[in-house]
């Protein structure tokens, strides 16, 4: 009799558990919202319009805008996922998605051989002109009077940290050309409209957005000789992401058979010109700039 008292007791423990396990399921399920989507975690540097940049006249996720933000939606949507853009500085989002801390980096890649070393690339995406044309903004006093990137010898040059116009100063032009580093292209900016820089590195683009916020600006003349592997842009993940590479290649391919590019495009380049539109830098840490 007490062997069968104590298996009984066992029995009732055990369904006992079960049930208390089922009831924190369920509210653990009711806290999350049950059947809630889980969050895609895109890293992008909104200082690069039309690419992505800042609608100062929105507030919280709605405030981002631009082309990358358009495509990280549409994979977002494709994935059945919510989105979350975590702004940060750009070589920041490179960081983010080499630790994980994020699911990828959308902020106007162009292929190089570092980061096809260190990060899973996706597919090519096509935002018209920006990549194809790597160029340089000055004083709009000297708009025009470069002929040649040889026109930049002892001059000072500025880029935006760990970009491909980065890589491109540092690869053509002279060697006594002076190149100086900045976290964010508007510092860069600043730095070209008060004298401290002789031209800013920029993708067409951007280069042209500038410009158009900033009379003062002009393009020098001339642009940068760019490789055809990175004439157009590309997603950054982590190594070992090799799942979602294959779910965000076929979001692009949807997106381009689609004929979205140009659409997104167009209205990126609109709402940069809008006078909300601003590019804001952040810290690594994802804190506005000062």
């Amino acid at each position: 009799m007490k062997k069968f008292s104590k298996i009984l007791a066992l029995v009732l423990a055990a369904v006992m558990m079960l049930v208390l396990f089922a009831g924190c399921q369920s509210g653990d399920e009711a806290a999350n919202g049950g059947d809630e989507k889980k969050v895609l975690t895109v890293a992008l540097s909104p200082d690069f319009s039309p690419m992505e940049f800042v609608d100062t006249s929105k507030s919280g996720q709605d405030q981002y805008v631009g082309f990358d933000v358009m495509l990280a939606k549409f994979i977002a949507e494709e994935l059945g996922m919510e989105l979350e853009i975590k702004a940060m500085s750009f070589d920041a989002c490179q960081t983010a998605v080499q630790l994980g801390s994020v699911d990828m980096s959308i902020s106007g890649y162009s292929w190089t051989a570092e980061r096809a070393e260190n990060y899973l690339l996706s597919d090519y995406y096509y935002a018209g002109e920006n990549e194809t044309e790597q160029t340089l903004i000055v004083p709009a006093d000297k708009a025009g009077t470069y002929t040649s990137i040889d026109d930049f010898a002892g001059l000072i040059v500025a880029a935006q940290a760990a970009s491909l116009q980065m890589n491109l100063c540092n690869e053509q032009l002279p060697e006594d050309c002076t190149i100086k580093e900045f976290k964010a292209i508007d510092d860069a900016v600043l730095a070209l409209k008060t004298g401290k820089v002789d031209a800013v590195a920029v993708a067409i683009g951007n280069g042209e957005a500038i410009i158009a916020s900033n009379p003062d600006i002009g393009m020098a003349g001339v642009n940068f000789a760019v490789d055809e592997a990175s004439e157009n842009n590309l997603i950054l993940l982590n190594k070992e992401d090799t799942e979602l590479l294959e779910k965000v290649n076929a979001a692009l391919a949807k997106a381009y058979e689609s004929g979205l590019y140009g659409e997104w495009y167009a209205e990126a380049k609109e709402l940069a010109g809008i006078e909300t539109a601003s590019e804001v830098s952040y810290d690594d840490d994802g804190n506005v700039a000062e």
